[in-house]
């Protein structure tokens, strides 16, 4: 089918059921950022590839509400799919809800399919669409009856994680958990985000492209912990582990019925924001629903001391494959033929040559000069370029570990550099080391940090629009919160010692150039003063930044320092891991400016 003719179908569907509007989410039944195949409703649809995205379809119009980050791609993906591009936050453009309000009759019906929109935002649609008195059809699939051939769940094998590596067994996270759950007074708690359940039951699989999960549900009582998972794919060891756990397993499809058969007058703990609309509604009304984050999502961000030795063991693996890729780009760019993706291609060979490599933890971004002003550019063999010996070229990428999640990004020039692009490079330079020296008190949220990478650029009159930095899993989800470093970030969360983060300003200039450099922080305990406790990042990860990009004269003394102290970390951690000739690379890369 078209996408035209799949619009024309939802629509004849809508006028079937007297759907004025039918929403579709990126999401999936667990409140994914990246979705199984068999979940991604708006690629199906319309195109659109991208992450974050909402298809809204009425009988006169169809669009895609998203941000910044995809303008451009989704533009070029909408083309003929019958869907508009809606620009998010750009002035004057209303968010969906307030959008349907306008567009609308009073007494209309907004529909979608409860399984992919979490419960958080159904009471934000319900409170926008009360007063018009839009009426809420949750149980409405109208993608499955015409999906044909639609990508079946992947039943991928589930293993464990030894406490070796994670530094916590699953006896003692559960234990923790329901001391969290005894100190709330619930007596149940729903987990339906695969990241929290993986974390706590120190489970992996890859039911997800780059994210090492399980396609499951967990519900937690003071007595049990039942895990809804398709346990076929589960080999004895395994289950022998988390027999040894008390870890009861129960199909994936009975989630919701044990749900519906909570007990009558006890309380259970739901994290609104990552449980769908679905699972929510079919709690009993006799029960108490206690919202509040799930406890396993601040758990699992603050990486033990275990976890940390792993991570920068990690890095050095995932150093090691980039100085080998960097070298080789920088020795063959001109000479032999290498576009977007061949250079993709062979930085993940060179990732996989490491020990413990298990896939990449998201799509690599090969972005070469004006694709590298798209933040969250992917090379298709229709968009792909040939690198040249001149020009921009970033390189955004990671790997999954069995001992950790790396996230790292390089922009290098591959020819002679402009003065402009020099001048950018340094700026969005200057902010990273600024970020990475901060010190800061306990009790500082990602927010009030943000503008340290931002300062020297917004002095010259640019910024970016994406945030400075995220949180990282470990052996997990590349984007893991709940804190992040952004204007737009939880205001709730404050950094402590132990939570990873990535710090990657940026500068954008559209069909030119695009530069990022991405590094990893770990927060750490600094100094205590009769001001109270402080915190400081300690950078992790290990490669080499691009001199032949930076104008030494814009670096202040503290940030040259930071720079070659830098580089000189970098080749004492890299070079007893590299040949003769791959050490006398990095050695000149790393030489002091």
């Amino acid at each position: 089918m078209k996408y035209t003719e799949k619009l024309s179908a939802i629509r004849d569907q809508m006028q079937q059921n007297g759907i004025d509007a039918y929403v579709i989410p990126s999401s999936d039944p667990h409140i994914s950022e990246y979705l199984p195949d068999h979940f991604k409703c708006i690629e199906w649809t319309s195109g659109f590839s991208g992450s974050a995205g909402t298809l809204v379809i009425t009988a006169d119009f169809a669009g895609l509400w998203t941000d910044a980050r995809y303008f451009v791609q989704a533009a070029d993906q909408l083309k003929d799919s019958g869907f508009e591009l809606v620009k998010l936050r750009v002035q004057a453009t209303p968010e969906y809800v307030e959008w349907l309000t306008e567009r609308l009759p009073k007494g209309s019906t907004v529909a979608f399919d409860g399984r992919l929109v979490a419960a958080e935002l159904v009471k934000t649609m319900r409170a926008g669409f009360n007063r018009f008195g839009f009426k809420l059809d949750t149980k409405s699939d109208l993608l499955g009856p015409i999906w044909v051939n639609r990508p079946p769940f992947l039943r991928n094998p589930v293993f464990t994680l030894p406490v070796s590596t994670t530094g916590e067994s699953t006896a003692d996270k559960i234990k923790r958990l329901r001391a969290e759950m005894k100190k709330q007074q619930v007596d149940f708690h729903l987990i339906s985000s695969m990241d929290d359940t993986a974390w706590l039951l120190n489970v992996r699989g890859s039911d997800v492209e780059c994210n090492p999960l399980v396609l499951s549900h967990t519900l937690v009582s003071q007595t049990e912990v039942i895990w809804f998972v398709d346990f076929s794919r589960i080999d004895n060891a395994t289950k022998d582990e988390l027999e040894k756990a008390e870890i009861t397993l129960k199909p994936y499809e009975a989630f919701v019925d044990a749900v519906q058969e909570l007990p009558e007058g006890k309380s259970v703990l739901v994290d609104a924001k990552k449980i769908c609309q679905l699972v929510y509604e079919s709690i009993p009304a006799e029960v108490n629903i206690v919202e509040g984050t799930n406890p396993t999502t601040l758990f699992k961000t603050i990486k033990n001391t275990v976890e940390q030795e792993h991570i920068r063991q990690t890095m050095v693996k995932d150093g090691v494959a980039m100085v080998k890729f960097l070298k080789w780009l920088e020795e063959n760019i001109g000479k032999t033929y290498i576009d977007e993706l061949t250079a993709s291609a062979k930085l993940y060979d060179f990732r996989a040559e490491q020990e413990g490599f298990v896939g990449e933890s998201f799509g690599t971004i090969s972005a070469y000069r004006g694709h590298a002003a798209l933040p969250h550019y992917r090379s298709t063999e229709e968009s792909n370029v040939e690198l040249k010996a001149e020009g921009i070229y970033l390189v955004d990428s990671g790997g999954q570990y069995h001992t950790g999640t790396t996230d790292i990004t390089r922009t290098l020039t591959l020819g002679k550099p402009t003065d402009e692009e020099k001048k950018d490079y340094t700026l969005v330079l200057k902010g990273m080391i600024d970020l990475s020296l901060i010190r800061f008190p306990e009790g500082t949220k990602g927010y009030q940090m943000d503008a340290y990478s931002r300062k020297w650029l917004w002095q010259a009159g640019y910024n970016f629009g994406h945030g400075t930095g995220h949180g990282v899993g470990f052996f997990l989800n590349v984007h893991e919160g709940p804190q992040n470093i952004s204007v737009s970030g939880a205001i709730n969360v404050a950094f402590q010692p132990g939570m990873l983060n990535s710090n990657e300003p940026g500068i954008y200039r559209p069909e030119k150039h695009g530069i990022r450099i991405e590094n990893l922080v770990l927060c750490q305990e600094d100094v205590k003063t009769e001001f109270g406790q402080f915190y400081k990042f300690e950078t992790v990860t290990i490669c080499p930044i691009d001199k032949n990009l930076i104008v030494k004269e814009m670096l202040d003394e503290t940030q040259l320092n930071w720079f070659n102290n830098y580089h000189q970390f970098v080749y004492d951690k890299l070079s007893p891991n590299l040949n003769t000739e791959e050490q006398s690379w990095l050695k000149e890369k790393t030489k002091a400016l």
